[in-house]
């Protein structure tokens, strides 16, 4: 597993939040939902993304923002022009109240995942929030920026389009289908953004192409249950022990096994949440000799046992937006 697959593998790429909204002009929808993470989608029309101390971009057909939202405040409103009054907030929950309270999700409902103030919309957005839980994911979310805006033309493949298709389908086990393309899509978003010139993308992602460094740091990251040591990894790097930890160092940004420890400790913070998982299973999967082990590391760096971080790991709260649109559907079938 690299870290770009751990922010999508696990309990929180499962259940994430997705609606397709139709909107006419004027249109304008504040953001403070408290998502770690979002991605946005124009499929028909246009939009204009005012991040929150940042600059406007106009959002074309086929075009992804992808969002870090800030806990307990707006970072961000969607519009479509920069100078239209924010007429709907999204609060955490997904719930959508006017600026002044009023609750809109039966008044703007349209339908199986569909939001908006028309039927069919001049424009139609598709936006995805993810609950980030656990600490895989929070490594990459420290290396992205408050926003991420990638055009149509480099992102290949038709998921925006299938996405569309997909989102408004009712049928069993669709939001299994939903999470994945929107993994996807995601993944898509990220891949593109890393790989543009003048981007300065994470040590530990520049570091996989490396011919030293990446080798190791891709064997760390797929077997962290070995026994690794500096020695055993500067043998797969071919260099000597004190040039491969000072190259190591210089790539990524620590030590060799600093980085492996927090490795395995971020996996097995993912992993506790896991149903069925005991700390004992955790601890052989991430390269613990015992629980003990485990949960001495896990509670020295964290400050809460690997027991008392499962317990309080919650599921994300259920949407009032969604819900309702889950409830209409199944009344009319």
């Amino acid at each position: 597993m690299d870290e770009l697959s751990g922010l999508l593998d696990g309990p929180r790429a499962r259940g994430a939040f997705l609606l397709r909204c139709l909107l006419d002009p004027p249109w304008s929808v504040g953001l403070r939902d408290d998502a770690p993470l979002s991605v946005t989608a124009v499929v028909r029309g246009h939009a204009w993304l005012l991040p929150a101390g940042g600059e406007p971009s106009r959002l074309e057909p086929g075009d992804l923002a992808v969002l870090r939202g800030r806990a307990g405040a707006a970072y961000a409103v969607i519009a479509d022009d920069p100078a239209t009054p924010v007429q709907a907030v999204i609060h955490p929950g997904q719930v959508c109240r006017t600026p002044d309270g009023r609750e809109l999700a039966e008044e703007m409902h349209q339908g199986v995942r569909s939001w908006g103030n028309a039927a069919v919309g001049e424009t139609v957005l598709l936006t995805g929030a993810y609950a980030v839980d656990g600490e895989v994911g929070t490594r990459l979310l420290r290396a992205l920026p408050d926003v991420v805006v990638v055009r149509a033309d480099e992102v290949d493949g038709p998921l925006v389009d299938l996405l569309a298709v997909e989102t408004v389908r009712d049928a069993p086990g669709q939001q299994a289908v939903l999470d994945r393309l929107l993994d996807l899509l995601l993944i898509a978003v990220l891949r593109a953004w890393f790989a543009r010139p003048g981007t300065r993308p994470p040590g530990w992602w520049t570091a996989q192409a490396d011919p030293v460094v990446g080798p190791p740091l891709r064997l760390m990251q797929h077997h962290p249950e070995h026994p690794w040591t500096v020695a055993g990894l500067a043998e797969v790097a071919g260099v000597s022990r004190a040039s491969f930890a000072r190259r190591f160092h210089e790539q990524v940004g620590q030590p060799p096994m600093g980085f492996l420890t927090q490795w395995r400790l971020e996996l097995a913070a993912d992993l506790l949440l896991e149903p069925g998982s005991t700390v004992a299973s955790v601890a052989r999967r991430v390269g613990y000799g015992s629980p003990f082990a485990l949960s001495a590391a896990f509670t020295r760096q964290r400050g809460e046992s690997p027991r008392q971080w499962r317990d309080r790991g919650q599921p994300g709260p259920t949407s009032t937006v969604s819900a309702t649109a889950s409830n209409t559907s199944h009344q009319s079938g």
